[in-house]
């Protein structure tokens, strides 16, 4: 008796300890058999909780991503920790606050490698993973491509207007995908990424029709009818039952709310309340009305995939609530710093605790989101607000990376221009203040903005007066606009008044003397009216922080030392900016021209070859910058390659047929070749359309190389 109660002790022993070390987490989960979920991940950006009828009724009815929510758990109340693109999905891929990995913004920051990914994570426990991104704000040179298998970012690929290398749209990145899992084998992690609904608003027909007095309902209407031919895919193929699948936004629009057209720049819940859909295999569907976050997203990834949550996330899993439990009660940090870090306002922080919403700011605020979601009723003005700093303080401390990790980046020139495309960055990199008053504050900056946008908007509309007005009351209004200043000067230039610019721009440099934007704007313009002395005195004054980041400015150096004819000043300059970005195609081609300067001074054969090396490299970057193949080809007809000076200078006169040069130049050639018959075409095109601008000297020149052809031998 006592023997079988033994084996009956060793036998419940054994079958207690195979259950603890199936449930340990340091058992390898790789090679059991337990099938492994997939994970659908779908991120829209800009997208309104509001627009979607699974939140609301009032705007639009979206069914396909209906359908989402009808399979899985909607939260009512999920927040973004940052109103842009870049710091969010970072947030999300984390599972950290900004605080913590250093992102803050799209302009000026890299994701670390030091950082692990959702992608990463997932991979490590056999996962194939792949991403497609829509929007330029996650191109791979961000870092968050890290752990994925295959990060499709490839927007060159796709032309859609101007909009060609900013984004692509949501069928492209929707058909990838579909591609990409229709061969794929469990278990897999995609990421898929619908940039349409951020601004410009350009939806295609029948959207843009239907929508034309809101095309952002447009947007979102568009993509919800993409996103059907993936939805349809997961029904067909039963993904509801083996695929975890999170639909999120990445913040949303204001759309005029608050003063704030679009997003970026304030933090109410216009911008920060984000639509968030979990659907699981076996769990049904509902509704949860506790405060969440992007960083919760990864925690609940590893709850419901099984796999052991790494110990650094500063979200918590989502899986308690959707079982029916009450979330433990956290702070909500929230952060908006574009305008600090692109503008040198007033930088914005803040938390959400319980139905309590805290910024803080020059001029603070706090809303009761329980009474007040719009947050139209500012309580900051009647209530004692050190407890709301302290707790700002201690979440700041608590939440921040005790390395001090920075995620700064040099950003290149390439990224300047297309985030510029999409509304990004004015004066990128502007001195920082280290107090701020009232005046500083992001609410009392934006209406002057936005009045500069609206100017821009109406001059481009054909009502120039207009234009011209409204910028002027804005500097007449506020002296420390930096976009009011270069937008004055921007129109009185396109009007031919480049004087009126560069008095406009001078003013600027008075009140804001730091300025980079200001500085940038009034180098080039007085290199375009030849007061170089002027460029080189005010860039020479003083080292700019600049300077060691931004190759532009070293461009205008470059450019000012030439036009003083100082060519070994201007490519030293040159060169400066290329050991920045050695991708800046106008630089390649200003320190080819300043080569070919020196050239036809010294006839030095290798000075003409690095000049001839460094158009080429301009005309490789950049295959329609019809400049540097006119200047190529002056470059070879100077040392006789004849067949190669034509192809360069017909190429540069098929790219830009209302340039005159190369007309000119291939006169020379031919006339060279000895084919005067050619050579007087040439001349007398030339003639034609461009006798008029030129100098006495010019035109003496041009008469007698067109006698020289029509002279018989």
């Amino acid at each position: 008796m006592r023997k079988n109660r033994s084996v009956f002790f060793l036998f419940l022993l054994c079958f207690f300890l195979i259950i603890f070390l199936s449930g340990s987490p340091l058992v390898s989960r790789k090679n059991t058999k337990i099938p492994r979920l997939n994970l659908l991940f779908i991120s829209i950006d800009t997208l309104r909780a509001d627009r979607l009828s699974c939140y609301s009724k009032e705007h639009l009815h979206t069914p396909n991503i209906d359908i989402l929510a009808e399979n899985g758990i909607i939260f009512s109340r999920a927040f973004a920790h940052n109103p842009t693109t870049l710091p969010s999905h970072t947030n999300m891929l984390l599972g950290l606050t900004p605080l913590y990995h250093g992102v803050h913004e799209n302009t000026n920051f890299i994701v670390r490698e030091k950082f692990l990914t959702l992608a990463e994570y997932l991979k490590s426990f056999s996962y194939s993973t792949m991403a497609i991104v829509g929007g330029y704000p996650l191109h791979s040179r961000f870092g968050l491509s890290q752990g994925f298998d295959i990060y499709d970012d490839d927007y060159e690929t796709v032309k859609y207007q101007k909009l060609a290398f900013g984004e692509r749209k949501a069928e492209v990145v929707v058909d990838k995908a579909l591609g990409w899992l229709k061969s794929r084998k469990s278990p897999w992690f995609l990421m898929i990424h619908c940039f349409d609904p951020h601004d410009p608003y350009e939806p295609p027909e029948p959207f843009k029709t239907k929508y034309e007095k809101n095309l952002y309902d447009g947007e979102v209407a568009y993509v919800d009818f993409v996103l059907g031919k993936l939805v349809s895919y997961i029904k067909e193929n039963n993904l509801f039952d083996n695929t975890l699948i999170i639909f999120t936004g990445d913040h949303g629009e204001s759309l005029g709310q608050h003063g704030e057209m679009t997003h970026g720049y304030l933090a109410y819940n216009t911008t920060l309340w984000i639509p968030l859909i979990i659907s699981i295999p076996g769990v049904n569907p509902g509704k949860i009305d506790q405060t969440v976050s992007h960083i919760d997203i990864f925690p609940t990834v590893c709850d419901v995939l099984q796999v052991k949550k790494p110990s650094f996330l500063q979200g918590i899993s989502l899986l308690p609530a959707i079982k029916g439990k009450r979330l433990p009660r956290r702070p909500i940090y929230f952060e908006s710093l574009y305008p600090y870090y692109s503008r040198g306002w007033a930088p914005v922080k803040g938390y959400i605790y319980r139905k309590e919403k805290y910024i803080e700011s020059p001029i603070p605020e706090l809303y009761d989101l329980d009474k007040d979601f719009e947050e139209l009723k500012n309580l900051a003005e009647k209530t004692k607000l050190g407890r709301y700093r302290e707790r700002l303080a201690r979440i700041i401390k608590e939440q921040s990376n005790p390395e001090n990790i920075r995620a700064r980046q040099r950003i290149d020139r390439e990224s300047l221009e297309k985030l510029k495309s999409l509304g990004y960055i004015s004066s990128p990199q502007i001195s920082k203040k280290v107090s701020f008053g009232p005046e500083d504050d992001v609410k009392t900056l934006l209406p002057y903005h936005n009045k500069t946008m609206k100017a821009m908007e109406l001059y481009q509309g054909g009502k120039i007066s207009e234009g011209f007005e409204l910028l002027k009351q804005v500097i007449t209004e506020r002296k420390d606009v930096d976009i009011a200043y270069t937008g004055l000067a921007t129109l009185y230039k396109d009007e031919g008044k480049l004087k009126e610019a560069l008095a406009v721009l001078k003013m600027g440099l008075e009140y804001l003397p730091s300025s980079y934007g200001v500085i940038l704007s009034y180098a080039r313009y007085l290199n375009e009216a030849g007061q170089y002395n002027d460029v080189l005195a005010i860039l020479n004054k003083e080292r700019l922080p600049q300077m060691e980041h931004d190759p532009e400015i070293w461009n205008y150096l470059g450019v000012a030392y030439e036009g003083k004819g100082d060519f070994e000043k201007a490519v030293e300059a040159y060169g400066k900016a290329l050991s920045i970005d050695d991708e800046y195609a106008v630089v390649f081609r200003n320190l080819g021209t300043a080569y070919l300067s020196i050239y036809l001074k010294t006839r030095e054969l290798k000075t003409c070859e690095k000049s001839i090396q460094n158009l080429k490299r301009a005309t490789e970057l950049e295959p329609d910058y019809a400049s540097a193949y006119n200047r190529l080809g002056v470059a070879y007809r100077e040392i006789g390659k004849t067949e190669e000076a034509i192809y360069c200078l017909k190429k540069a006169l098929e790219l830009r047929p209302d340039v005159g040069h190369p007309l000119f130049s291939l006169g020379l050639v031919y006339l060279d070749k000895g084919d005067k018959v050619k050579a007087l075409n040439y001349f007398s095109k030339y003639k034609e359309g461009y006798y008029s601008s030129l100098s006495l000297k010019e035109k003496e020149i041009l008469d007698s190389l067109i006698k020289k052809c029509k002279r018989k031998p």
